[in-house]
């Protein structure tokens, strides 16, 4: 088989405040369709006497018949609980960012034959599916071929997967990369009894040689996106110590339970783990009226605060990326001159939107480097360091860059080459506390400015899919890298996600950037081989050149702007739960949404009720 290359308003209302912190009509409703803790302690989770145990989360999902069970990676509007995804289907292992080694779940052990070009992994024996059935290499692969489908990333590394034996699952690669470890250990396997069917039409179109541009690949393509379990208690089976209990959602809240049959079953500590559904407004509420052990969800400034004077411990772990501004370089053209785009970075105050959108937990970016400032000295020496554009707030330098580029100022506002007033729609998604007064406030500033930006929320659900279609001017959307602590993630997240070709699963081109660029530092730079480059081979410090070069373009080029780096300000309760990380423990260095350090030590049995 050949590779085919692929690649979180202002502040919230005075009504909304008042609903919120009040607990009035709307908190009281929301409170209401949710009920009780079902966990001992009156409105407390956890055990202890002899009750069910239970854990309460929270994660935006969306309810059935637009949710559903069709889990494969990459397709949209599936009951995917996030963080707690983990707990019901298992990865190979998660990790460890500070201490940088593995915790190995499904897979018992893996590594690299260089001379081989192969990665080779091996499944722990005696894990189960939910029906009983044994996990085998066929459930690794079916998943793997299914995610080439849906034109996961590690298939630029990849060019064939196939089975050793029922226990050792052997990836041959075009391009041995490091990264590739990341990719396949993180993933999370789902059986070949769901989707066993779509891996072999997989393997039948790659082995023909035909690839997912292909009329086939496209009809393979939309049949597995289109695909929807129509009895998913039976059709949909699962590896972890939890299940979904399919009967019990509602708009309010989901129900996950225990699978004794599971791994790591008799080591986690609860029996449920009941999810609330909803974003920052409908969850901020619930974590008041301690209904909620723990959140990660962006939290506004002044709700942050209610939780500390109500005696919530807030934890700030790392998130490694944050919002930016995305243009769409196919709808408004003037966005292709690089001018344009360098303008706009310097007429932001980043450090004012990150302090309105997020205080201490959103940092202002420095080095505009495409991935975490934490990162960088890890990755870029001194010398490579200082070829970096911070783009500080400048007026005058974003006004000569416009004039530069053949716009002038007329009166306050600015008129672009074409003879054009420069205005311009911003969205963002509505229910992201932290970005709705991202969005807000990068609009007042270039508003201010010259540049007419209105800002507009959209359901946090269509929002992407509107950036990846194509239908928007400017977007707020994710820079950086949640999922991994190599910078590849961090490239793939900033110049493919949202653009080509990854939005072609949508129709789409996304941001619409070209991926072969010319650039004063380092000439023609083809940007897809430049990130695949980021990530290959397996000798991090030669890896090292190759981050310098991804970095040093995406600077020069600032396809989009990031603007602060998030840490978390995740609300935890400690009022019937125990084990939560100390805030110095290293632990706190995962990221919240790649190895969530609660699902980690969950497994382990540290999170646990109080008294069990």
């Amino acid at each position: 088989m050949n590779a085919t290359p692929g690649p979180f308003g202002p502040e919230l209302s005075r009504r909304r405040v008042l609903e919120i912190f009040g607990l009035g009509a709307a908190g009281a409703a929301v409170l209401a369709a949710c009920g009780e803790h079902s966990g001992n302690g009156g409105g407390g989770g956890g055990g202890g006497g002899g009750g069910e145990a239970v854990f309460n989360g929270a994660w935006p999902y969306q309810v059935p018949p637009k949710g559903h069970f069709n889990l494969m990676a990459g397709v949209t509007d599936a009951i995917n609980p996030g963080a707690y995804f983990d707990l019901i289907f298992l990865p190979g292992g998660m990790y460890y960012w500070d201490a940088k080694k593995w915790e190995p779940m499904l897979a018992e052990k893996w590594g690299f034959d260089e001379v081989a070009k192969t990665f080779t992994y091996t499944l722990r024996k005696g894990v189960k599916w939910s029906d009983g059935k044994d996990v085998t290499s066929q459930d690794v692969i079916s998943t793997f071929l299914c995610r080439r489908v849906m034109r996961q990333t590690e298939w630029q590394f990849l060019s064939k997967v196939e089975a050793k034996d029922d226990q050792t699952v052997v990836f041959t690669m075009n391009n041995p990369s490091s990264v590739v470890e990341r990719y396949i250990v993180r993933a999370n396997i789902l059986s070949a009894a769901t989707y066993g069917d779509f891996g072999k039409r997989a393997e039948q179109l790659f082995s023909s040689d035909k690839d997912l541009d292909s009329p086939e690949g496209k009809k393979l393509n939309e049949d597995l996106q289109a695909w929807r379990p129509k009895n998913p208690q039976n059709e949909v089976v699962t590896s972890g110590p939890f299940t979904y209990d399919y009967n019990s959602i509602t708009n309010a809240q989901l129900t996950l339970v225990k699978n004794n049959k599971g791994w790591a079953a008799d080591k986690v500590k609860f029996d449920k783990i009941t999810l609330y559904n909803g974003e920052t407004p409908t969850i901020t509420p619930l974590v008041l009226a301690k209904k909620v052990e723990y959140a990660t969800h962006g939290f506004p400034v002044a709700t942050e605060k209610q939780f500390i004077a109500k005696g919530i411990r807030i934890l700030r772990p790392p998130v490694y990326s944050g919002p930016a501004i995305f243009f769409n370089l196919g709808k408004q053209p003037e966005f292709k001159d690089v001018r344009v785009r360098r303008a706009f970075a310097h007429a932001i105050k980043r450090d004012e939107v990150g302090k309105v959108s997020l205080s201490e937990s959103g940092v202002a970016v420095k080095f505009m480097a495409g991935f975490s400032d934490i990162q960088v000295p890890d990755w870029l020496s001194s010398e490579d360091q200082g070829k970096l554009n911070h783009y500080e707030y400048d007026e005058k330098k974003a006004t000569d860059l416009l004039t530069q580029a053949g716009w002038k100022k007329q009166g306050k506002s600015w008129i672009k080459p074409d003879g054009t007033p420069a205005k311009y729609e911003l969205t963002f998604p509505s229910e992201y506390a932290d970005w709705s007064a991202t969005g807000a406030n990068v609009a007042k500033q270039l508003s201010d400015f010259g540049l007419g930006v209105t800002g507009r929320g959209v359901t946090f659900t269509q929002q992407p899919i509107d950036v990846d279609k194509g239908n928007f001017q400017l977007a707020i959307q994710g820079w950086g890298s949640s999922s991994s602590p190599h910078p590849h993630f961090a490239f793939v997240a900033d110049l493919f996600t949202h653009n080509i070709p990854v939005a072609a699963n949508q129709g789409g081109k996304g941001m619409d950037f070209p991926l072969k660029q010319d650039t004063d530092t380092l000439g023609k730079v083809d940007l897809e081989k430049a990130v695949t480059n980021a990530g290959e081979g397996l000798d991090q410090e030669a890896q090292k050149k190759n981050v310098a070069t991804a970095a040093v373009a995406f600077n020069e080029l600032l396809p989009i702007v990031p603007l602060y780096e998030r840490y978390g300000n995740n609300a935890a309760l400690e009022d019937h739960i125990e084990g939560f990380p100390a805030d110095d423990d290293p632990i706190l260095k995962n990221s919240p949404y790649a190895d969530n350090f609660v699902i980690m030590l969950m497994f382990q049995g540290k999170i646990r009720p109080k008294n069990s």
